[in-house]
C-alpha cells in the first residue's frame, strides 16, 4: 500500500476491490467507478469505500511499513493512496496486529498466514468466476444484458458460497490439525516422511497444438477432478494440479501405491484420455503453506519423467517401505517359496497386495545414480 498509482487493490480481508490505474485512465481511483462495479463491490464486501491505505493503516493501530507487507502477502499490488479501503480491510489489519502483540503469531508467520490465505483465495476466486459465475449471469432472455442479470445473482449467491467456504476450510483444518497431533515429535510436523507421487499426461504438449482450446480445458478439467476424487476417495491429499500432472501425498507407502495404480487404470480404460505415467518416492518431506518440498519430491518428479507410459515407478526407498509393511513381496522367488511352504503345512499363504520389479540403475539429474522399481498389481481385486 505504497504511494503507487498503478496496479490493483483489494479489501484486507482477500476480497477484491477495484483497480488503480493511471490518473486519468479508466479506473483511476479518483475518477467514479462503473456504477455496477461499485455495487458489487459494496455488495460482496459488505462496506463502502472510506480509508486510504494510510488512513487505514493509522485506524488499525499499525505501521504503514506493515499493513504494506500484509497487503503484499495476500496478492494485492500497491493502490497509491486512493481512497478504496473499507472498514473491513481496517479490522482485518488490526487483527493481524493483534497476533502477533498477543505473542500468538510471530510478523514473519502473520505475513505467512496472509500469503498462505490470499494465495489459496486468489485461485479459488478466479475459478469461481471464470468457470461458474460467468456461465450462471449468461442474459436468461434476448435483449437483456449481464449487468443486468449480474447483480442480483451474486446476491443471492454470496451468503451460501461464504458458509460454504467456511465449512470446508474448518473440515480441512480439523484433518489437518488431527494428523499433526499424531505426528511422532515436533520435527516430525514440519519434516514429515511420506510419500510423494506426480502423475503426468504423455504427449500434452503435442495436444496442445493439435486440440483446440475448448476441447483442451475440458481434457484437462476432466484429469484434474477425476484424479482430485481418486485421490481424496482412498485417503491421500491433493498438493496441487498444474495443468498436465498432479502431485499427491500420503502417509503411507500402501495407500500412495494403490492411488498411482488405480489412476493409471481409471485413464487408461478413458478412451479421451492420453497415457498417464507415475513417479513415488518415500522419505522425508518438508511441508510449507500447503506445499512439499525436499530430495524426496524432486526424486519422485524425476522418475515420472522417465517412468514408461501407463506404467509407476518408485524408487528404492519406497519399494522397502512396501516390503518391510507386508504390502509386497521382496521377490517373487521368495513369494513362490512362501506359498509352497504354507501349502505343504496346510496354512493360507501370505498375500501381497502389489509386486515390485526392480529396473536398471540410470543416473537422474541431479541426484546422481537411482534404482527404480516398475510397481504393479498383484491381485485384481484390490481395484
Amino acid at each position: 500500500m505504497t504511494v503507487d498509482d498503478t496496479g490493483s487493490g483489494a479489501g484486507a480481508d482477500g476480497r477484491v476491490n477495484l483497480p488503480a490505474a493511471e490518473p486519468g485512465e479508466p479506473g483511476d481511483p479518483g475518477e467514479d467507478p462503473h456504477p455496477l462495479a461499485l455495487r458489487l463491490e459494496q455488495l460482496i464486501l459488505g462496506a463502502e469505500r472510506r480509508y486510504t491505505p494510510f488512513q487505514a493503516a493509522r485506524s488499525a493501530g499499525v505501521s504503514m511499513e506493515l499493513a504494506s507487507r500484509f497487503w503484499r502477502a495476500m496478492g494485492f499490488a500497491d493502490i497509491g493512496q486512493a481512497k478504496a479501503l473499507t472498514e473491513a480491510d481496517v479490522l482485518a489489519l488490526r487483527r493481524l496486529a493483534g497476533l502477533v502483540e498477543a505473542g500468538l503469531l510471530s510478523e514473519a508467520m502473520a505475513v505467512q498466514v496472509a500469503r498462505s490465505t490470499g494465495q489459496t483465495t486468489a485461485r479459488l476466486a478466479e475459478w469461481q468466476i471464470d468457470s461458474f459465475l460467468e456461465g450462471l449471469t449468461e442474459p436468461p432472455e434476448p435483449g437483456m444484458t449481464r449487468t443486468e442479470v449480474t447483480y442480483p445473482i451474486v446476491e443471492l449467491l454470496l451468503p451460501e458460497l461464504e458458509e460454504f467456504l467456511v465449512y470446508v476450510w474448518r473440515r480441512q483444518l480439523a484433518a489437518s490439525a488431527g494428523r499433526v497431533v499424531q505426528a511422532a515429535d515436533d520435527e516430525e510436523m514440519v519434516d514429515r516422511r511420506l510419500a510423494v507421487c506426480f502423475a503426468d499426461l504423455v504427449g500434452f504438449t503435442r495436444l496442445t497444438r493439435r486440440m483446440e482450446e475448448e476441447e483442451l480445458g475440458e481434457l484437462v478439467e476432466a484429469f484434474e477432478t477425476t484424479s482430485a476424487d481418486l485421490v481424496a476417495a482412498r485417503g491421500g491429499r491433493l498438493i496441487k494440479t498444474l495443468g498436465d500432472e498432479v502431485l499427491y501425498a500420503a502417509d503411507d507407502a500402501g495407500t500412495a501405491a494403490d492411488i498411482a495404480l488405480l489412476l493409471v487404470e481409471t485413464m487408461s480404460n478413458d478412451e479421451t484420455m492420453p497415457e498417464l505415467r507415475v513417479g513415488m518416492a518415500f522419505g522425508t518431506v518438508t511441508t510449507r503453506m500447503g506445499d512439499v518440498f525436499g530430495t524426496t519430491v524432486n526424486l519422485a518428479s524425476r522418475l515420472t519423467s522417465i517412468a514408461p507410459r501407463d506404467a509407476v515407478l518408485v524408487d528404492s526407498a519406497f519399494a522397502e517401505e512396501l516390503i518391510r509393511t507386508g504390502d509386497a513381496p521382496a521377490s517373487e522367488a521368495e513369494a513362490a517359496e512362501e506359498a509352497a511352504a504354507a501349502e505343504k503345512e496346510g496354512e493360507e499363504p501370505p498375500t501381497y497386495r502389489f509386486a515390485l520389479q526392480p529396473m536398471w540403475q540410470r543416473p537422474v539429474r541431479g541426484l546422481g545414480v537411482v534404482e527404480p522399481w516398475l510397481l504393479t498389481r498383484r491381485n485384481s481385486e484390490d481395484v
